[in-house]
C-alpha cells in the first residue's frame, strides 16, 4: 500500500473504514474463489488484501482509543 493510501485511511471516520475493510474483505474473497477455479496471475495479491485489512483495523483500534 502506498504512503498516500494510507494518509487518506487515517482521515476517514471509523464508518468509512469499517466500509472499506468490508469492500477489502469482499475482494480478497472474490480473489479465492477465482484461484480455485483457475490459474491466479499474482500470487501475492491475497497477502497485499490482507494486509490492507490489518491497516485498516489498526486504524479502526487507533480512532477508538483516541474518543
Amino acid at each position: 500500500m502506498k504512503k498516500k493510501e494510507l494518509r487518506a485511511l487515517k482521515n476517514l471516520s471509523i464508518e468509512e473504514l469499517r466500509e472499506k475493510e468490508m469492500a477489502v474483505r469482499q475482494e480478497l474473497f472474490t480473489q479465492r474463489l477465482n484461484a480455485a477455479t483457475k490459474p491466479v496471475k499474482d500470487n501475492q495479491n491475497a497477502h497485499k488484501l490482507r494486509k490492507h485489512i490489518a491497516c485498516i483495523l489498526t486504524y479502526i483500534t487507533q480512532k477508538r482509543t483516541e474518543s
